[in-house]
């Protein structure tokens, strides 16, 4: 596929709190290294092949963008109707799908490993983003967006009474409900000391007035202190869907117009303004301090004067 590598029109920042000078590198420029997609989401860094891979959902298929040489290629099609990706402990691609109901493990051998796509005897509604604790834990979303309609998955009846977030253990296979009372969750991580759990609520897509927050759970060891949430913030624009935290506990999210970074205390302190809808960051580089965006038909990065967490 032909890549495109070069400054966007349309991208800037905007400093909300002088905070957020210190996140950026002065010179730095949002980037577009590839688009021809319908939406993408879920970007996961590989650092030992210096490679991005990515789902292109509605296409059902995954993408790789290569660092090496800025090429594009599909590294899995079909793909299940892919959404969020990210790795294990071991370095193994963990994957959220739509069609299947399901996430994997793709085993250094190629061979996917089905890790969990029931709940009490019920099939799951669709896991949407995922990520892995310290302990090896895999800890996923699973609201209903791709049994909703045939573009992003197969429109089918939910078995689940609701929508929820899990925890697989990958040393017994158990799954665990870890919450119940978000309306729609989606993108979530933990914080640098992985004493919470944040998670995005995106119930505002499909319910008038619904929420378009994050909330934090305490965590007590391998769950969670209190199955009620702990408001964190309120999107300003469109929705949270996905976000990742940097190492000084930054949370950078998703949103309508672009990139929103806030601190540790909830405060909205900085944008990066992309011209498409954003539905996913990770961070990347040799050094974790290339941040990049899935938006809408395209993959952006822009470089940082912060860091990801290892």
């Amino acid at each position: 596929m032909e890549s495109f590598f070069g400054e966007i029109e349309g991208a800037s920042f905007e400093i909300l709190e002088e905070e957020f000078n210190s996140c950026l590198t002065g010179h730095g420029r949002v980037e577009r290294l590839w688009t021809g997609a319908r939406w993408v989401e879920g970007p996961v860094w590989f650092p030992a092949g210096r490679f991005v891979l990515f789902s292109d959902i509605p296409n059902d298929r995954m993408l790789r963008w290569d660092e090496t040489n800025g090429s594009v290629s599909e590294f899995r099609n079909p793909s299940n109707f892919s959404n969020g990706n990210t790795r294990d402990l071991q370095g193994r691609l963990i994957t959220c799908q739509h069609l299947s109901r399901s996430v994997t493990r793709t085993e250094h051998s190629g061979e996917v490993t089905t890790l969990a796509s029931h709940f009490d005897g019920k099939r799951l509604n669709s896991p949407n983003d995922i990520v892995v604790k310290s302990d090896g834990s895999i800890w996923f979303t699973d609201p209903d967006y791709g049994i909703m309609s045939d573009y992003e998955g197969c429109k089918s009846p939910s078995e689940q009474s609701s929508c929820n977030v899990f925890k697989i253990d990958q040393k017994t296979g158990n799954l665990d409900l870890i919450t119940d009372q978000l309306v729609k969750p989606n993108g979530l991580c933990f914080n640098k000391g992985e004493s919470k759990l944040y998670v995005s609520d995106t119930g505002g897509s499909h319910i008038e007035g619904g929420p378009r927050n994050i909330y934090s759970f305490d965590l007590m060891g391998e769950t969670v202190a209190s199955a009620n949430p702990e408001f964190f913030a309120e999107c300003q624009n469109g929705l949270f869907d996905g976000f990742r935290i940097d190492s000084e506990d930054r949370i950078w999210t998703s949103a309508a117009d672009g990139v929103h970074c806030y601190n540790s205390a909830g405060a909205l302190i900085g944008k990066i303004k992309i011209p498409e809808i954003v539905s996913n960051v990770c961070f990347g580089g040799s050094r974790l301090n290339r941040l990049f965006i899935t938006g809408t038909t395209s993959l952006y990065s822009v470089y940082l004067a912060v860091n990801g967490i290892r």
